[in-house]
């Protein structure tokens, strides 16, 4: 298993040059990769090219570049750019993000999502692998029939046409498109204990696809799991770091029914956890929201305790099939962040 860094985006106190930082010594101790993500603040382009910029080795992914905020052919310039100026070690992570970023910051309508996403990534394949695009879908229509433009092709080649592309996917029809048609899978609120289905999902869609082996359906596909990390003597005291971040997934990161977040936590059985947090949630009870969050998800999906603990329960992650652990380590500043990364540094053996 190897290790990355998931930088997020940035928030309310954070501080973007700890970002930088943190991802340069990333490189320095050996992670595989580094990923930015995207809401409606920071953009992910632009953090990967200053930390491309600052560092030698290590992959820079996007987690993720919104689907709804950019039109295919531009994301497949973006791509290209950036695999170049790095020297081939872009990784083009894409989502449809939710109705509420989709419609009332990018206003584009968030109706068929897989189809969207299926569509979307068939041109960026076709422009990424210097084809003519020209396709006629129900989103994207390239040319336009009735002007003057014509079918074009990328001219940088200098990019890997095969860059690999991952989707940030929830459910489970999303799951089964990510085996489908991507090379990996971006997932949030991991549980090793809860992922059978999950994988099994992305099984399907490589089954389906033809590109699974029959004894090893996902092999040469990279499973991504984020998990935030909080080293604290007291185990309670650390799930209480991440219980704000739970909160405003599970509660405010969509409306009140169509929020993946929620559903994912009902799946994994808590369902009337899942029904309060995000009553008190959306009725602006944030703290009480947080409160509400059970110790057993907190714990499921992330890595807290003293750093024996991280150590001894980190390799679930491995054991259920976790290629790629991105690490969010949560502390106070820029320096007790780099100090859990350097501590997890020392749990993990390097892999190539």
């Amino acid at each position: 298993m190897r290790l990355g860094l998931n930088l997020g985006y940035w928030g309310p106190g954070s501080a973007p040059t700890d970002l930088i930082e943190n991802a340069v010594l990333a490189d320095q101790l050996g992670f595989d990769s580094v990923w930015a993500a995207e809401a409606y603040g920071s953009d992910a382009v632009s953090v990967l090219a200053w930390v491309g910029a600052r560092t030698e080795r290590v992959k820079l992914g996007s987690a993720v570049l919104q689907i709804p905020a950019r039109t295919p052919a531009m994301t497949a310039m973006t791509a290209a750019t950036l695999d170049t100026l790095s020297g081939g070690r872009f990784q083009l992570g894409l989502g449809v993000s939710g109705p509420q970023v989709s419609e009332g910051w990018h206003g584009v309508r968030f109706e068929a999502p897989l189809a969207r996403t299926r569509e979307y990534v068939d041109i960026v394949r076709m422009a990424l692998g210097r084809q003519t695009v020209e396709h006629e879908g129900r989103f994207w229509s390239l040319p336009l029939p009735d002007g003057p433009g014509k079918a074009l092709r990328l001219t940088i080649r200098e990019h890997r046409p095969d860059l690999p592309i991952y989707l940030a996917a929830v459910g489970p029809k999303n799951l089964e498109l990510t085996g489908e048609i991507a090379d990996g899978w971006l997932a949030i609120f991991f549980s090793p204990e809860h992922s059978g289905d999950l994988l099994a999902a992305i099984e399907k869609g490589r089954r389906a696809s033809g590109r699974a082996a029959t004894d090893a359906p996902l092999t040469g596909f990279d499973v991504v799991a984020t998990a935030p990390v909080v080293l604290h003597d007291d185990v309670e005291r650390a799930a209480d770091v991440v219980r704000p971040y739970c909160a405003l997934y599970i509660g405010g990161m969509g409306s009140r029914d169509k929020n993946f977040y929620n559903q994912l936590a009902c799946r994994m059985g808590y369902e009337e956890e899942a029904a309060r947090i995000q009553d008190l949630f959306l009725a602006g009870q944030h703290r009480e929201a947080a409160a509400a969050v059970p110790f057993e998800f907190i714990d499921e999906t992330a890595l807290i305790g003293p750093a024996a603990r991280v150590a001894q329960r980190i390799g679930r992650y491995a054991d259920a099939g976790v290629t790629t652990l991105a690490l969010s380590p949560q502390a106070a500043n820029g320096e007790g962040q780099r100090a859990v990364l350097r501590a997890v540094a020392e749990m993990v053996p390097a892999s190539d």
